[in-house]
């Protein structure tokens, strides 16, 4: 259940799979047969037929007869065994695709050591071991090609099972629920008061699907409650790495880390102390006023939260070993996460909202920690504009979307990408709010002085070549045309990339 599996919870695991009548789909006993090529198939198999029956875990256990299911002890030890000059574990993690969850747990019964392998059901696909898919045919480990019913279940199972309803953590009982979830940051974030006994805590948690009854007995944690609510996400083994990581770096580089840090929270009861700690790491300038000197944040607060939020509840959450990543360089900071976007980065600020985990992002905000109208990017430009910063770069590197915030340069010192990624964003901005982008406009969004119009018209006309914005209306006069972005002007089609040119 968690991820320091208790030995007396591991006795009740082998008690229960060894009180089976038979083998089944998702269970396979052994009592020291250990071939690595065979456990990586048996890996691919169990996981595949894990998902097809609805178990959250498959289990090869050595150490138990087949026959009788009596526990006659094992000499495999996996944590010494390798495959030439390479550990088992890594060996099989390698050949394995996509990379699931797995992991090898001894316990001692009656004098006797037993060896569990624990795999997490696959989610999104069917799981590869060496190019190959496999699936258990009752008792029967079989290549998945040969069942093509089989293979057609699975991936009606895939298409309809979002991550957030997959299991955390199984046959929980109500004091493990309140031990591992923090229910109170559940009831202050809706403000409510809290039930006065477990039994109403429990059902509350289980009616927004953050727990459910298990059919064993007990609760199940599902993955929406744990990355909302753990205490400690390090203790559902399977979301350790979708915990937030913040690095802050010296200079504009990787090269030299000053600190590096994990979030240990779930991200509802974590995300204020999320926001406050990147804040207290973002450089900061100080300004003189009439008598006194103030800190003024170099980077907007309010843009920073945004962004973070939008990184959490629009991450690919199928995408194994990668979460979220906050990092932090003297000139900018890069808020990543796993998943490619569901739009065109090119078309954030107006596009409807789409979310690829609609059970996380509901919640997040009733919590009012994300924007229920997906005016969050609109904010970030509004922030960056009343700033008066370099407009902020979202791009889509492989598998991956990223938002990048910088720190303040003069006009001057702006490149042409810079300078056109500004123009167009600003009439992205004024197109949605039903505004007009003028010249006046610019010079107000880049503090230009009335004076220096021309400079102003060079900008646009700059953007205007490159195919970011159009003229409004190309019959007006200079002086009193308006702009759209490329994509408002009639007839308008894609420009994928144009901004990358420059």
């Amino acid at each position: 259940m968690t991820s320091d599996r208790r030995a007396d919870y591991l006795k009740s695991i082998l008690r229960e799979l060894c009180a089976l009548p038979r083998e089944t789909t998702w269970v396979e006993f052994k009592v020291n047969k250990a071939q690595p090529r065979e456990i990586g198939e048996y890996i691919s198999a169990l996981a595949n037929a894990a998902a097809l029956v609805g178990k959250a875990f498959a289990y090869l256990v050595w150490g138990v007869r087949d026959e009788d299911h009596s526990i006659e002890g094992t000499t495999f030890d996996p944590h010494s065994a390798k495959k030439g000059n390479e550990e088992l574990e890594s060996w099989l993690l390698r050949l394995l695709e996509p990379k699931i969850e797995f992991r090898f747990l001894t316990v001692e019964v009656e004098g006797h050591r037993v060896v569990l392998l624990e795999i997490a059901r696959t989610a999104r696909h069917p799981v590869r071991f060496s190019g190959q898919e496999f699936i258990r045919v009752g008792t029967y480990k079989k290549k998945l090609k040969d069942f093509p019913e089989k293979e057609r279940a699975l991936w009606r199972i895939f298409d309809r099972t979002p991550f957030e309803d997959g299991i955390a953590a199984e046959r929980a009982t109500g004091d493990d629920v309140l031990r591992l979830l923090d229910y109170p940051a559940y009831f202050d974030l809706l403000e409510r008061p809290l039930p006065a006994n477990r039994d109403g805590i429990l059902d509350a948690l289980a009616g927004d699907r953050l727990i459910r009854d298990c059919h064993a007995g007990g609760w199940d944690i599902t993955n929406l409650g744990a990355m909302l609510f753990a205490k400690r996400l390090d203790d559902f083994h399977t979301l350790r790495r979708k915990a937030v990581r913040v690095v802050q770096y010296r200079g504009e580089g990787r090269t030299e880390t000053l600190k590096e840090t994990e979030g240990a929270k779930g991200y509802a009861s974590g995300f204020e102390g999320l926001i406050g700690y990147v804040n207290g790491l973002l450089p900061a300038n100080e300004v003189m006023g009439q008598a006194l000197r103030s800190t003024v944040p170099m980077f907007p607060e309010l843009a920073v939260r945004e962004l973070v939020a939008n990184a959490l509840i629009h991450q690919d959450l199928f995408v194994g070993g990668a979460g979220p990543l906050v990092e932090i360089f003297d000139g900018r900071v890069e808020i990543t996460n796993p998943g490619e976007p569901l739009v065109d980065t090119q078309r954030f600020v107006d596009s409807p909202p789409r979310s690829r985990n609609e059970a996380l992002a509901s919640l997040m905000r009733r919590f009012r920690i994300c924007e229920e109208r997906g005016s969050g990017i609109d904010k970030v430009v509004s922030q960056i504009e009343l700033f008066q910063l370099p407009a902020p770069l979202f791009e889509s590197p492989e598998g991956f979307t990223r938002a990048v915030l910088f720190a303040h340069k003069p006009l001057t010192d702006m490149d042409k990408a810079e300078r056109v990624r500004a123009c167009y964003l600003h009439a992205c901005l004024r197109y949605v709010t039903r505004q007009s982008t003028t010249n006046a406009s610019l010079r107000a969004r880049f503090g230009i002085a009335d004076r220096n119009a021309a400079m102003a018209s060079r900008l646009l006309n700059e953007a205007v070549a490159a195919g970011m914005i159009v003229v409004a209306d190309p019959d007006v006069g200079t002086r009193i045309r308006s702009y759209l972005p490329f994509w408002a002007a009639p007839g308008a089609g894609p420009r994928e990339g144009l901004l990358d040119e420059f």
